[in-house]
């Protein structure tokens, strides 16, 4: 831990800045350094910040403030689209970091400085000040007591307006707007509030939200309602140019409790609780007194070992519902559009880190080792986010994406495309291609579904494709035909089917032989730990059963089975969770229960989660197998590869498969 006092550094000596800085006396620690852009008025103001808070400060830019020795922590302060790029810096200094809300633009961002943080070991944190205030943990406290009954109802907001249109808040290329510089707070309350009423972090059953966005390109005043597990709802409004009081209610069945001014803490700093019958009782917390300095507060939570008001979770929470508020009123800045040439959040060269723990294997007729695990590019929401995963899986050795003509009806292609040519990486990839899909699966339209993927993709070549679904009305040798045409033309390198029978496939490659044609190498079908009792898509084909796992092993075929993971069964399934029908209707059962139970029991003997555990079932098989996965966020994709060095005995794979003995 850092020495006492802890010596801090500053990057980006703005307005926010000089009230923390004022603090930091009351926090056991001292400024040692001011960091600034390399710009004449960027020295200038980082001079005149020294100046003031601290006059024997190192002055320099970013890079030389982090390079010293003597800086253990940093906090981050500039402009909101420089937040990532300057966190992780000083992440990778080993430097504790405190970020300046919001954590990042988008939440893709987010992710990738979640995960980064949590690999470091250093301690990160978003500045949500407010938080670690005896005010409001005096309301936190009085919900977890019941004093107000059952929690029904939050409403929150921080808006002003700020008399002319212009500087950062108006510049949508600075990510600025109400939403991103101050709706956070009201947003980041009534989860809090919503986690205390319940006993546990809150989640989100639903979300809608209006606001207009202005000439600049910013939104302007915004309105969110939420509704979190349990029934506490929430209203949430901010806005940078429209004026109403600051405020925090919580509205509970036997009362209220009200904060006049829960965000600066600085004037009226009382908590009202307020019950019928009952006169009003008031807490009042004096800003002058040294516990009650926000700022400070915040800062020695960055360095300490207890668990923080506002964690990692938290953050991943809160920059969740912002973006979907920005989604809900159709904002979307410049530079994070599906379009955009995005960077990697830390903005150094996308690489594989060594050494990696991801496996690899051949695929017949394919020169380039396949990773183990496959990238599913079917569950990103945009191109920041499906940046951060694909970035996040390339890093791990992950070499190999799946994509389908059907995903998204082509977004999923694009998104995929267009982060390849932000890369420049596509010669260095496995890419697989799926078309031929119910009603169109015939050879016509697998060709011109094929030249389609192409142009979303931004490429020409097919390393694996595979046919979506199979047309038992048409004659196989017509599919064979066409595949090897295209093949023959080096528009494909390898291909199969994607649910297709086994019989059908041994049909094909009867066809390939006796006619001089290259045989299906792969199939696509289902295959995992959870047994499936419905299909999620009508044409689905299994290969669980004994038959096909022989038949599996008998040809030289690679399986590249599709859920591997049961759609996310293993990471989030809960009896008492019905939310996700399709998860129900396709995987609740006891059997399957029990399979999750026993994953559960051996990922915390060998220590690792229970997604570990079934990914380690799949690749056990005594066959070639690639598992596909679809992970929604990078802390899912990590979870699933710890599989990767989890190697299961015989033995081990029966009893997690209900069959042993």
């Amino acid at each position: 831990m850092p020495t006492s006092p802890t010596r801090w550094a500053v990057l980006g000596p703005g307005g926010i800045a000089h009230r923390f800085a004022s603090q930091l006396p009351f926090a056991d620690a001292e400024l040692v350094a001011v960091g600034s852009s390399p710009t004449p008025a960027g020295a200038e103001r980082a001079r005149a910040f020294a100046a003031e808070f601290a006059p024997d400060a190192f002055v320099g830019d970013y890079d030389a403030v982090l390079a010293r020795e003597d800086v253990e922590a940093v906090y981050v302060s500039t402009v909101h689209v420089t937040h990532a790029r300057l966190a992780l810096a000083a992440v990778r200094a080993g430097k504790h970091v405190l970020v300046e809300k919001p954590f990042a633009p988008n939440h893709g961002t987010v992710m990738a400085m979640v995960d980064a943080a949590r690999r470091s070991g250093v301690h990160v944190l978003e500045a949500y000040m407010y938080a670690h205030h005896p005010q409001f943990q005096k309301v936190l406290q009085l919900v977890r007591e019941g004093a107000v009954g059952t929690v029904q109802h939050v409403d929150a907001s921080f808006s002003f307006a700020t008399g002319k249109k212009e500087g950062r808040l108006y510049d949508a290329a600075l990510a600025g707007g109400g939403i991103l510089d101050v709706g956070g707070y009201p947003v980041s309350a009534a989860h809090l509030v919503a986690g205390a009423a319940l006993g546990h972090p809150a989640a989100v059953e639903s979300f809608s939200a209006r606001g207009t966005v202005g000439e600049t390109g910013v939104d302007e005043w915004a309105v969110a309602s939420i509704t979190f597990a349990g029934g506490v709802t929430a209203s949430a409004r901010t806005g940078v140019a429209l004026s109403e009081p600051q405020s925090v209610t919580v509205y509970g069945s036997a009362g209220t409790i009200h904060l006049p001014d829960p965000w600066t803490i600085l004037g009226d700093t009382r908590v009202v609780l307020t019950r019928p019958g009952a006169d009003p009782e008031t807490f009042a917390f004096d800003p002058e007194l040294p516990e009650n300095k926000a700022y400070a507060l915040e800062a020695r939570a960055l360095v300490s070992d207890a668990e923080p008001a506002f964690g990692l979770d938290d953050t991943l929470a809160v920059n969740a519902l912002l973006n979907r508020w920005r989604d809900a009123i159709g904002l979307r800045y410049p530079f994070e559009t599906d379009t955009a040439d995005i960077p990697t959040v830390s903005g150094l060269p996308l690489r594989r880190a060594e050494p990696t723990a991801m496996k690899y294997g051949r695929i017949p007729g394919l020169d380039r080792e396949v990773s183990r695990l496959v990238m599913g590019c079917d569950n990103q929401p945009d191109l920041a986010h499906a940046s951060a995963i694909f970035d996040a899986f390339v890093e791990a050795g992950g070499n190999t994406f799946d994509t389908a003509w059907l995903y998204g009806m082509g977004k999923y292609e694009e998104l995929l495309g267009r982060w390849m040519a932000n890369r420049g990486n596509r010669a260095d990839l496995n890419v697989i291609v799926k078309g031929c899909h119910t009603p169109h699966n015939d050879p016509e339209s697998l060709t011109r579904q094929l030249f389609e993927s192409f142009e979303r993709q931004g490429h020409d070549h097919a390393d694996i494709y595979m046919m979506h679904r199979d047309n038992e009305e048409i004659p196989v040798g017509e599919f064979v035909d066409v595949l090897d045409e295209h093949a023959s033309a080096g528009r494909i390198t390898v291909y199969g089917g994607s649910n297709w029978s086994t019989a059908r496939v041994d049909e094909a490659n009867e066809y390939a032989a006796k006619n001089g044609k290259r045989p299906f190498t792969v199939l696509s079908n289902h295959f995992g730990l959870a047994e499936a009792y419905d299909v999620p898509w009508a044409g689905c084909r299994h290969v669980t059963d004994p038959e096909s796992k022989r038949w599996l092993s008998e040809r030289d075929i690679a399986l590249l089975p599709w859920s591997s993971q049961a759609r996310g069964f293993f990471a989030r399934a809960n009896p008492d969770d019905t939310s996700d029908a399709e998860l129900v209707r396709c995987y609740y059962s006891d059997a399957n229960f029990e399979r999750k139970a026993r994953a559960e029991k051996l990922g915390r003997e060998l220590g690792v989660p229970a997604t570990a555990i079934a990914l380690a079932f799949v690749l056990a098989q005594p066959f070639q197998v690639f598992a596909l996965f679809g992970p929604r966020t990078i802390a899912e994709a990590r979870s699933s590869m710890t599989g990767l060095g989890v190697e299961l005995t015989p033995e081990q794979v029966a009893w997690l498969d209900l069959r042993e003995g």
